[in-house]
């Protein structure tokens, strides 16, 4: 075990060296450029579209809040709290800020991702399938690259969410529930393990309706949390802001020495908190029900937003404002030293634990373990819909991932913390490497769709979307619903 965990260390090494944080910024910037900032200007437009129920009632797919939800509830996890905190650790406060970074101009990324899956999304009986391993396959430019690239994506993501991601996860919980309660980690991996298998087995609808509970409810309750905290210790605000933002740019002595690392850090754990360009939310956002494809991708921006700047800011707040936190000079010594907590969930509890006391810090175990719940549902979807399309729809594939997702899920509780964490990351890398690359490759056709979109709405209407005026081949009529439509009002306005 030592040595797998080894090897899978020093992989992840090269996987999160300095060209994919580049390639994360970079892409991040060519679809803010290339978009003309649609995912600012068009922010009025992700809130209507998230209230949009009328696409749904057609009883295919998920509906756009369910999409939103669950891919929320993914994104919504352990990367909002314990990956802020690890952000902090190994990068200091200016860490927050390029995490902030990755998230608005990530968001353009997201879109793109999430635009294309729903393009070239399938469909199955009265569902939707799709993600990056499909319109890898059915949209590439270059077509010797499609079936290379859509396999090393498939292979990515069962490895990903599947099985290096969620063991970090149910590690949190099992520690905040030991802090908490007192509960042995052995009992919390039993009964995480038990729950999983009760919701994976119900397939994506089901998820879509548990996310639909329980995201919103989370994310309000734990926001208010952190408001109250901040209001505790108000006085500290300012400093806590200067801290950051004097130390994302080197300009704050104490932290000028760590400034790789805050970039890096900032980059690394905002893209595995939000997913963007990850490809993950795309594989969710493809099961979607919606008359245009734009409005997937509009909708998974919010997302981003909804994940790393409130939510993370929340837990940014709660550790920085109570002074929970250390800070790693990257040599084993510390340049701050507050606490003698682990780095991660702990944090935030004992923050919790001081200003509202042991309540409080049982109510956030509580949380955490919903955070996770729904971060593991939309893992669990992720990696069933890259094993079917490895198995080429066959049920086998089906109870393959189920299995190794419930003995990934179990690792986190025998498995050591910094080791998960390398293995979470591995996850993230892989995907994100594949994914990024194949998004900018087929970035005209995002540009053409949202184009297309915009077009549409100018002209009052509703925008609708036909696949064979853009050369997609929808070979099993995801679409043909909302091109009838849009051929037909084509027709009417001809008269």
């Amino acid at each position: 075990m030592d040595a797998v965990i080894s090897v899978v260390m020093k992989i992840n090494e090269y996987v999160w060296s300095l060209p994919l944080v580049l390639l994360c910024l970079g892409a991040g910037l060519w679809f803010t450029i290339s978009l003309k900032g649609c995912q600012f200007r068009l922010f009025g437009d992700m809130i209507r579209l998230i209230r949009s129920k009328s696409e749904a009632e057609r009883g295919e797919g998920i509906s756009a809040f369910q999409s939103f939800a669950t891919t929320g509830g993914s994104r919504v996890g352990m990367g909002n709290i314990a990956g802020v905190a690890t952000a902090l650790f190994f990068g200091g406060p200016g860490a927050i800020f390029w995490m902030w970074l990755i998230a608005m101009i990530g968001a353009s990324s997201s879109f793109a991702e999430c635009t294309l899956a729903q393009a070239y999304k399938k469909k199955e009986g009265k569902e939707y399938s799709g993600g990056a391993q499909v319109f890898i396959t059915k949209g590439l430019r270059f077509k010797s690259l499609r079936k290379p690239m859509a396999f090393l994506f498939a292979i990515a993501a069962v490895l990903g969410p599947g099985t290096l991601m969620p063991g970090l996860q149910i590690y949190q919980i099992a520690s905040t529930f030991k802090s908490a309660f007192g509960t042995p980690e052995m009992i919390v991996g039993v009964v995480s393990v038990i729950c999983i298998a009760f919701v994976v087995w119900g397939g994506i609808k089901r998820i879509g309706h548990v996310a639909e509970l329980l995201a919103p409810v989370m994310c309000v309750v734990y926001v208010i949390m952190a408001v109250v905290i901040i209001g505790m210790n108000i006085e500290e605000l300012p400093a806590v802001f200067g801290s950051i933002f004097s130390s994302a740019f080197g300009a704050n002595q104490i932290f000028a020495g760590i400034l790789g690392a805050a970039i890096s850090n900032g980059v690394k754990r905002g893209v595995y908190s939000n997913e963007a360009g990850q490809g993950s939310g795309a594989i969710v956002a493809a099961a979607a029900e919606c008359s245009h494809p734009v409005k997937q991708g509009l909708i998974q921006a919010l997302s981003v937003y909804i994940d790393t700047i409130v939510i993370c800011t929340a837990s940014a707040m709660i550790i920085m404002v109570t002074g929970n936190y250390n800070v790693s000079d990257g040599a084993g010594n510390l340049i701050v030293s507050n606490t003698s907590s682990e780095y991660g969930a702990l944090w935030a509890q004992d923050a919790v634990n001081q200003n509202l006391g042991s309540w409080g810090g049982k109510l956030l175990a509580i949380m955490i373990a919903l955070f996770v719940f729904t971060s593991l549902m939309g893992y669990y979807y992720q990696a069933e819909s890259n094993m079917r399309f490895l198995f080429k729809g066959k049920k086998a594939g089906t109870y393959l991932m189920r299995g190794i997702f419930l003995l990934a899920v179990f690792s986190g509780v025998i498995v050591d913390g910094e080791s998960i964490w390398g293995m979470a990351d591995l996850g993230v890398g892989l995907m994100a490497w594949v994914n990024i690359l194949a998004i900018l490759i087929m970035s005209r056709m995002v540009r053409d769709l949202l184009k297309d979109y915009e077009k549409q709405k100018k002209a009052g209407q509703d925008p609708l979307f036909d696949p064979k005026k853009f050369g997609i081949d929808d070979d099993t009529g995801a679409w043909d619903h909302y091109a009838a439509e849009l051929r037909k009002r084509e027709k009417a306005a001809e008269k």
